[in-house]
């Protein structure tokens, strides 16, 4: 949440707990998340006031934490102020959609606050409802968690003055929680309650390619088979063997049963362009080679029959998954191609798609030594000793090499190094951009999926490459290659 009147733009942003009732929600929700990185973003993603109202519908709202702005208004001795916000936020969202959040994580302005909160409730009709921030599952997380922290901010644990967090921060069981709340069970009550009326849906598996629309009133089937008439007739000659028709033909049929008539014209399609303007394409890889469409269409330039390459690797009719076509493109110009596709389908229905960096074995245990201070050659020396496996875990590096072993059982260093890094391992290090990938949608991608930006201003998809599959979307690898550049 954004404040406009504040003075200090760092400083004027609130929490806001937010959450999807119906579809309608979501595809809210969606749009608020995706305007906050677009165009509301100052120091952190955010959204005002009227951008909330008019993307509310199907939304259930909680007043949030300390840093909510109801909370803040309290805790900054006004009052008053935080109970006319608490009307403003029940206008935006309806009396049975806004809850009046409470915590209790030991913190005395948490009293505070929640003494106010319970007696705003009825007045102003508004339920309560308990919650607990939650940074990391465990209660014996948190010094693990507390290294987490270190690694994200490039601080080093001794350090004293760096951002920490309260131990009551992890997922808490329905007793605890009854427990800390045990005086306001109806504020228990509502998290049932609204947990409950959360039902969203997603759609798996339709397709939401974006339509190729051919020149004057031809058909997309019509004007794939008038490209692949052309390639043929320049591949082959005049006067091809029958089975060589017989085979595009065949391809053809299948494409076009499939549903796939579209995609095939739309990587035509640029890779015309790029052909067009000198940019270097690569000859074709993966199963992508196996099709005779893709070779006489000019996506590919290697001969299947020649080489004995199987169309069904690429397309099988018996099992239907969306065709995977990956190109090379020259590094030095592959910006220009992802450009024109922008022109082609719009600014907002073409993205580059996040990646998520993950703690891997090694990496774990380098970023582990260096925020506990280990000097470089000791974190190295653990690190070097996990064996050079493809995705090895920690047990399993433990159970191979005896050396290490031994080191985690005899040295208290190593043995707490590794009891953080084992905790760690896997987690999420940071979000980065896909080195290829690019996303086509048929509307404008902020209907589907959130959106963000990359460090270059990029428009990026907040769903990494599966998910985006799972979803139906167009995923597309354009490949930057060095050794086109250099050939070139």
């Amino acid at each position: 949440m954004h404040d406009k009147k504040s003075s200090s733009g760092r400083d004027a942003a609130f929490h806001l707990t937010v959450l999807a009732e119906n579809n309608e929600g979501w595809a809210n929700l969606v749009k608020l998340v995706s305007a906050a990185h677009l165009e509301g973003f100052y120091y952190k993603p955010r959204v005002d006031k009227e951008l909330l109202a008019s993307h509310a519908k199907g939304l259930i709202a909680l007043s949030g934490c300390l840093k909510g702005e109801i909370s803040s208004a309290i805790t900054a001795g006004d009052p008053q102020r935080g109970r006319g916000l608490a009307g403003e936020y029940r206008d935006i969202f309806g009396a049975e959609n806004f809850f009046l959040e409470m915590h209790d994580h030991g913190l005395d302005a948490q009293r505070e606050v929640g003494a106010y909160l319970r007696r705003w409730g009825p007045d102003l009709g508004l339920g309560l409802v308990a919650a607990n921030d939650v940074h990391f599952l465990e209660r014996g997380h948190h010094e693990a968690h507390d290294v987490m922290v270190c690694i994200g901010t490039g601080a080093m644990v001794q350090d004293e003055r760096r951002l920490r967090y309260s131990p009551e921060l992890y997922l808490k069981s329905p007793e605890e929680m009854a427990e800390l709340f045990a005086d306001v069970p109806e504020a228990l009550a509502n998290t049932a309650r609204i947990a409950d009326r959360c039902g969203v849906t997603m759609e798996f598996g339709q397709s939401r390619f974006p339509v190729f629309h051919p020149p004057g009133d031809k058909s997309r089937e019509g004007y794939l088979r008038e490209l692949c008439e052309e390639g043929f007739l320049r591949r082959y000659g005049a006067d091809p063997a029958p089975a060589l028709r017989e085979r595009l033909d065949y391809e053809l049929g299948v494409l076009e049963r499939l549903g796939f008539t579209s995609y095939f014209l739309i990587v035509w399609d640029f890779i015309h362009y790029a052909k067009q303007k000198g940019i270097p394409v690569g000859p074709g890889r993966g199963s992508a080679a196996g099709s005779m469409a893709a070779y006489v269409l000019g996506i590919t330039d290697l001969d299947p029959v020649r080489y004995g390459l199987i169309f069904e690797r690429f397309l099988n009719p018996e099992r239907i998954s969306p065709p995977d076509i990956d190109v090379d493109f020259c590094q030095a110009r592959r910006g220009e191609v992802i450009e024109y596709v922008r022109q082609k389908y719009g600014d907002r229905c073409v993205s580059q798609i996040v990646t998520f960096n993950q703690l891997g074995a090694k990496s774990v245990v380098r970023d582990v030594a260096r925020v506990l201070g280990f000097s470089y050659g000791d974190g190295d020396r653990i690190a070097k000793m996990i064996p050079n496996e493809l995705n090895i875990t920690l047990a399993t590096a433990r159970e191979k090499n005896p050396d290490l072993k031994a080191a985690i059982e005899s040295e208290p260093g190593t043995q707490q190094l590794w009891s953080y890094s084992v905790v760690l391992e896997g987690l999420s290090r940071n979000a980065g951009i896909h080195a290829a990938g690019v996303v086509i949608g048929d509307r404008d991608l902020s209907d589907l999926v959130p959106l963000c930006r990359g460090k270059e201003n990029e428009v990026v998809t907040q769903f990494s490459m599966e998910p985006l599959g799972d979803l139906g979307m167009l995923k597309m690898d354009f490949l930057g290659l060095k050794t086109l550049t250099v050939i070139h």
